[in-house]
């Protein structure tokens, strides 16, 4: 069943050329344009990929601090014991523990952002794997959230670090800040996550290999971005 699209979403689709690849400068000042949400949206990009995600070496995870923040203050947790909690506590993480913070999980609560483990920790923090895994918080040694050096993958967390990863159909969706960021701030996030896709292109990929990237917030429509302008 096709979704039914209000009026505010039609007038943003309206302002949008369909049939254009626009400049990555222009792309920002579009969707900030057309945002009509009533609170201050994610603006988010995504890239549709020349991958065969059934084949391991093609599937792509990761993560990148973004060098202007995404504009949101991220919950940290971290499961860590003795001398790695203390250090994970100054560091800043909101919440640090063991079983406990096990236990806490699995009873239900889910209020925050980012998992961190020293890799000690993993054999309790597995237990959780059908709980964290399909809401993409699981630590993982991908991202550097399985890590002892913690106080890095806490400050990285705080600093604005997103995680990447493709889906099925080799979709990559990451957020980039807030449409409230300049022009400027946005384009050095953007140029940011997209150096890292093409650093980490899989050496079986044959022709091209980003079909298509656009970028879009909470609410509006996907305004595609010619990649050259990158």
């Amino acid at each position: 069943m096709a979704r039914k699209r209000g009026k505010n979403y039609k007038a943003a689709v309206e302002q949008v050329d369909a049939n254009k690849a626009y400049s990555i400068n222009d792309a920002v000042d579009l969707v900030k344009k057309i945002d009509y949400a009533k609170f201050d949206a994610t603006i988010e990009i995504a890239f549709n990929l020349n991958v065969d995600t059934k084949q391991a070496d093609q599937q792509l995870r990761g993560a990148v601090v973004l060098p202007n923040g995404t504009g949101k203050d991220q919950t940290v947790v971290v499961f860590a014991k003795g001398d790695k909690a203390k250090e994970a506590e100054a560091a800043g993480a909101d919440f640090v523990g063991e079983a406990d913070l096990v236990q806490k999980i699995q009873d239900g609560w889910l209020d925050f952002d980012v998992a961190i483990a020293t890799p000690d920790m993993m054999a309790q923090v597995g237990r959780l794997g059908r709980i964290l895994g399909p809401k993409n918080l699981m630590p993982n040694p991908k991202t550097g959230t399985v890590t002892m050096d913690v106080t890095k993958a806490v400050s990285d967390s705080k600093a604005g670090k997103v995680t990447y990863r493709t889906d099925r159909d080799g979709n990559v969706a990451v957020p980039v800040g807030k449409v409230s960021f300049d022009t400027d701030k946005l384009v050095g996030n953007l140029k940011a996550i997209e150096e890292i896709i093409v650093r980490s292109r899989p050496a079986a990929v044959r022709g091209t290999y980003i079909k298509n990237i656009s970028i879009s917030s909470t609410f509006g429509p996907g305004v595609e971005v010619d990649v050259e302008s990158f």
